[in-house]
């Protein structure tokens, strides 16, 4: 069911949100990305949007664009996200409110406006970013393991919320992956935190497109409300 598909994915300058552009525009996705600054890539099947995912009139604006130029939207992966690695005592108020906005706010968004656009076809699927930093009880990621819990639970009720809809709201929660969120974190500390997973590895992007797969396939239409953690958390 990839033929005219319409797949909207955040946080896609770099990273996962990148790889996941490559990957479902080769599948034959009609693709949609943003991030706060233009992309340093072209694909054909593929356009960009500037915008901080938090800012609800330029989100307003975007799907607005999106209803005008396609008139649906099929997928959407909520990849948009920030971590930050601070003891609790020395965690800012600027850091705060930045993951709060971004992986909160910015995901509730989306979810919203997207359901608006899913439901004139009554067709979606909803893709949120878990992390297994909220099992683990990850020390020093108080605030981002806070903050994905959030995401935990707005994709539980959402599931619920959208299934007449004909929705579905799962999320993924990856285990590290070697990207620009890790790459400040200590050896020691990477080293602990792949020893407490069934699976001691680094998480690889393809990971992650598996289970997304699954998840946006037609015939998945029976698993909503779910998170999959990876490494055997």
């Amino acid at each position: 069911m990839t033929e005219n598909q319409i797949m909207l994915i955040t946080g896609t300058r770099k990273g996962i949100g990148k790889y996941l552009v490559e990957y479902y525009v080769e599948k034959g996705f009609q693709v949609i990305g943003c991030s706060r600054s233009a992309a340093d890539y072209d694909l054909k099947h593929y356009q960009h949007f500037c915008l901080d995912v938090a800012d609800e009139s330029k989100v307003k604006k975007m799907f607005a664009e999106i209803r005008k130029q396609y008139g649906k939207l099929d997928v959407l992966i909520n990849n948009a996200g920030i971590a930050s690695m601070n003891h609790v005592l020395l965690t800012p108020l600027s850091t705060i409110n930045k993951i709060l906005n971004t992986n909160v706010v910015g995901t509730f968004l989306f979810c919203r406006e997207a359901a608006k656009l899913m439901q004139k076809k009554h067709y979606g699927r909803i893709v949120n970013f878990a992390t297994v930093a909220t099992p683990l009880k990850l020390e020093g990621e108080a605030i981002y393991a806070a903050s994905k819990a959030s995401v935990v639970s707005l994709t539980e009720v959402l599931a619920r919320e959208l299934a007449d809809m004909g929705i579905t709201v799962n999320a993924v929660g990856p285990t590290p992956i070697k990207t620009d969120l890790i790459r400040s974190v200590p050896q020691e500390k990477m080293d602990a935190l792949l020893n407490r997973q069934a699976v001691r590895r680094f998480g690889e992007f393809k990971d992650i497109s598996n289970v997304i797969d699954f998840l946006i396939r037609p015939e998945s239409d029976f698993v909503t409300g779910q998170v999959l953690y990876l490494g055997g958390v």
